[in-house]
């Protein structure tokens, strides 16, 4: 166990490192922080660290660095979350506010979460598995052609077309329509195929191949529409901080572009807790120079999805660990209201 000093000599020196880009020696230490011993304590105090893994010499300079170790027990033991100021609280409603629609709240958090905090930012859609219907609507195009249209508590809208194999009336339309919600409004859509597998026989034998045909297309868009979907926004920012990246950014972006590596980094939506993976704790190869920050979101008290940042490992976890928060809370708060 390290004693309280050494860990206050280590928390200056992730704060230094991450707010200078330079490695930090035991005389700039002592001058910046007010740690009540000599630089040749603190100069101890560092080899100890050093020893023991927590911090690293590049090879070019006198002064240490952290390592994955040092700043995994930074987030643990040392780094509070840092709360966003009222200003740009305001700022973060009043932008997401605006949103029309799900893709609308999905990319501007998206764009949000990159300004916000200067790193690349993902931000998984709600998935379908943990969410309920809101509404079925049926609506007649022709007197054989219907539109399907499923709405989800979480804002999203699906349409499909269904021919039907013979002509359906305006009342048994309408009909279906009540009948389809009564059943499954609020329900979850793991749900539904049990809560509608007996509908048919309640109607007419002229119009179950019809209604067959309607609750197939139902069920084939509960399961097309499981499928995780991503948005990813702020690339750009990793070009600022291209000497983080040991050899090339290269194998960074490759990594970005992988969607499955993207959904396994953010982790089961389910776990709504904040999680930060550090460097070598990212299984990918190509985002051992990363870290990850990210959280779940939900309309209630069940995430329904996840969003966060990735950025190089020198960040600044409380900054970043406060604004993926606080985004996280406000987009749970427009799907709840939405």
């Amino acid at each position: 166990m390290l004693s309280e000093r050494r860990l206050e000599v280590l928390r200056a020196i992730v704060q230094d490192y991450v707010g200078t880009e330079e490695p930090v020696g035991s005389k700039a230490l002592t001058e910046r922080h007010n740690l009540g011993v000599s630089p040749a304590t603190v100069r101890n105090d560092m080899a100890v660290l050093e020893d023991e893994g927590f911090i690293a010499q590049p090879h070019t300079s006198a002064g240490r660095i952290p390592t994955d170790k040092g700043y995994r027990l930074f987030v643990d033991r040392l780094a509070g979350v840092k709360p966003l100021s009222s200003p740009e609280r305001r700022a973060i409603q009043n932008f997401l506010d605006g949103a029309v629609d799900l893709d609308d709240v999905v990319g501007r958090t998206v764009r949000l979460l990159a300004q916000l905090t200067r790193q690349v930012a993902v931000v998984q859609y709600p998935s379908l598995t943990r969410s309920t219907v809101r509404h079925v609507e049926l609506l007649s195009l022709a007197p054989a052609r219907l539109m399907l249209v499923l709405i989800t508590d979480t804002g999203r809208v699906e349409q499909r077309m269904v021919d039907c194999p013979a002509p359906f009336g305006e009342t048994s339309v309408a009909d279906l329509r009540a009948r389809l919600n009564s059943r499954v409004v609020g329900r979850r859509f793991t749900d539904v195929p049990q809560l509608v597998q007996d509908l048919p026989e309640s109607f007419e034998a002229e119009d179950r191949g019809t209604v067959s045909t309607v609750l197939a297309t139902l069920l084939e868009t509960l399961v097309e529409e499981t499928e995780e979907r991503l948005m990813i926004g702020g690339t750009a920012n990793l070009t600022r901080f291209g000497h983080d990246f040991p050899l090339t950014i290269r194998p960074v972006l490759e990594a970005l572009e992988e969607q499955v590596v993207l959904l396994k980094l953010l982790g089961e939506a389910k776990d709504s807790a904040m999680t930060v993976r550090i460097g070598h704790e990212n299984a990918h190869e190509g985002l051992n120079s990363t870290s990850v920050v990210a959280v779940g979101y939900g309309s209630g008290d069940e995430a329904v999805a996840k969003l966060g940042v990735v950025g190089p490992t020198r960040m600044d976890y409380p900054g970043t660990m406060g604004a993926v928060r606080a985004v996280a809370r406000y987009v749970g708060q427009i799907l709840a209201e939405s």
